[in-house]
C-alpha cells in the first residue's frame, strides 16, 4: 500500500466487487479465530516431532518437510498448536489500513477498519523481541524453524518478518500521521542495520543476513525488503544517510539481476536449490517500487520493468494461475497467487493492463483456491488434487492484503 497514502480514489457506489466481498469474508474468518491458525513451517511445534527430531538438523528439516508436504492437514493429528504469526498480523493490518483509506463501509456498526488496524498494531508492539537485547524493534516466527542454512528458535527475530511488520507501521503513520507509528518503523530499521550480519559491503552495495546469527548465506530478497523499509523511513526523517543505506541495499539486488530479468533465490545461485520462484520475485519487484516511491530516485525502474516482464511471462500461466517456479508449473500456491495480485495491481500505474492481469489472477484464485461459504483460502492446487485446508498467515493474511490492494488499484484515478 505505500503509494496509496496519496492516491486519489473514485467513488464506487454501484455495488461491491467480488474482490472486496472476498476480502471482507476472509477478514471476518480471521477475526472469528483471533487470527490464530496453522502455518507452513510449524511442524516442530508438534510435541512428538519435536522430541523425535531433538537437536538433529536433518531430522528437524525432515519433520518440517513432512508436515508441509502432506496431502492433507496432519497438524491436528500431531498436536501442532495454532498460533498468531507476526507477519500474518502485519498483513491483516495492512489490509485494514487500505480499506479504511479507501472509505470502504465498515464491517459492522461501531467499529471501523482503523480499529482493526490499531488492534493489530498494538498486538505487534506487545510482541516485539527488542527486549531480548536487540538494537531495535524486531519480530520472528512463533515456532522453531530449521532451514538449510541456519536454525531459528521460536520468536528469534529475522529480517523478513521485521520488514513486513515495519511496513505495517509505516503504512499506519502514512494513513494517520501519528508519530508513534513512525517511531516503531524507525526502530525496526535500527535492528536491520545494526543486528544483522553484513554479508557484502562496498561503497556502492550492501547485503545483510536473514537472521542475527553467524551465517554466510545471502538470500536475495532480504536486502531488497530491508532497503524498501529503510527508504520509507529515510523519506519521513529526511535522512540522506538512511537513503544512502537503502540505495546500497537495493543496488546489491539490482546488480544480481540476470540478463533476462530474473533473480535467483540466493547469491551465489549454487547456494540454494531454489532458482527463480514466484513470490520471492514479487517481493523484490515491490521493494524496488517502494524505493522509487519513497525517494523519487528512478535508477532501478529499468530493473523493475525487466523483472516485471519476466515475472508475468515466466511465473504465471495465461489463465492467471501462479507457477511454482519458472521451470515448474505445480503446485499452484496461494502465496504465489496473492503476491501476483499485489505486484501487478501496484504496477497498474504504469499500464492499466497490469491491473487486468492482477484481476485475472484473482479470478483464477477465487475459482480454484477459495471456500466462499467459510471465507478462507486453500493452500495449494496440485496436478492431481487440491490441498483443501487453510493456513492462516500463508493463505488468508496474504489474500486479505492482496484483495485490498487490488481494490485500491481498481478505484485509482489517473490524475
Amino acid at each position: 500500500m505505500p503509494e496509496a497514502a496519496s492516491c486519489a480514489v473514485a467513488d464506487v457506489t454501484a455495488g461491491e466487487s467480488q474482490y472486496l466481498r472476498a476480502c471482507r469474508t476472509v477478514l471476518a474468518y480471521a477475526e472469528a479465530r483471533g487470527y490464530r491458525g496453522y502455518t507452513k513451517h510449524d511442524g516442530l511445534t508438534s510435541p512428538a516431532l519435536h522430541a523425535l527430531a531433538g537437536s538433529n538438523r536433518w531430522l528437524r528439516m525432515l519433520a518440517i518437510q513432512l508436515v508441509m508436504r502432506a496431502p492433507i492437514n496432519v497438524r491436528p493429528l500431531l498436536g501442532v498448536r495454532p498460533t498468531i504469526n507476526p507477519k500474518g498480523m502485519a498483513l491483516f493490518t495492512r489490509a485494514y489500513l487500505t480499506l479504511y483509506q479507501l472509505g470502504v463501509s465498515p464491517p459492522r456498526a461501531g467499529r471501523d477498519w482503523l480499529a482493526g488496524a490499531r488492534n493489530g498494531l498494538d498486538w505487534l508492539r506487545a510482541h516485539s523481541q527488542r527486549a531480548r537485547g536487540y538494537a531495535g524493534e524486531c519480530w520472528g516466527y512463533p515456532y522453531d524453524w530449521q532451514d538449510a542454512g541456519f536454525f531459528a528458535p521460536a520468536n528469534m527475530p529475522n529480517c523478513v518478518v521485521t520488514c513486513f511488520v515495519g511496513q505495517a507501521f509505516a503504512d499506519a503513520h502514512a494513513v494517520t500521521g501519528e508519530p508513534e507509528y513512525l517511531d516503531v518503523a524507525r526502530s525496526a530499521c535500527e535492528f536491520l542495520l545494526t543486528d544483522l550480519t553484513v554479508l557484502h559491503e562496498s561503497p556502492e552495495m550492501k547485503a545483510i543476513s536473514y537472521a542475527p546469527v553467524p551465517m554466510t548465506w545471502v538470500v536475495m530478497d532480504t536486502s531488497a525488503l530491508a532497503g524498501a523499509l529503510v527508504a520509507r523511513v529515510a523519506r519521513a526523517d529526511r535522512s540522506a544517510a538512511l537513503q544512502r543505506e537503502a540505495q546500497r541495499l537495493l543496488q546489491f539486488v539490482a546488480d544480481k539481476q540476470t540478463h533476462y530479468g530474473a533473480w535467483y533465490y540466493s547469491h551465489p545461485p549454487s547456494d540454494s536449490h531454489i532458482t527463480h520462484d514466484n513470490y520471492h520475485t514479487g517481493f523484490i519487484l515491490d521493494a524496488l517500487l517502494d524505493y522509487t516511491d519513497a525517494t523519487g530516485d528512478a535508477r532501478f525502474l529499468d530493473h523493475y520493468r525487466r523483472g516485471l516482464r519476466f515475472y508475468r511471462e515466466q511465473l504465471f500461466l495465461l489463465n492467471g494461475a501462479p507457477k511454482w517456479r519458472h521451470d515448474k508449473v505445480y503446485p499452484h500456491d496461494i502465496h504465489g497467487a496473492a503476491q501476483g495480485i499485489i505486484t501487478f495491481a501496484r504496477a497498474a500505474r504504469f499500464d492499466v493492463a497490469h491491473r487486468g492481469f492482477a484481476e485475472r489472477i484473482a479470478r483464477w484464485t477465487l475459482a480454484n483456491l477459495h471456500q466462499p461459504r467459510a471465507g478462507y483460502f486453500y493452500y495449494q492446487q496440485g496436478r492431481l488434487w487440491t490441498k483443501r485446508f487453510t493456513l492462516m498467515r500463508w493463505c488468508n493474511a496474504w489474500m486479505a492484503w492482496a484483495l485490498a490492494t487490488l481494490e485500491c488499484a481498481r478505484r485509482a484515478v489517473r490524475e
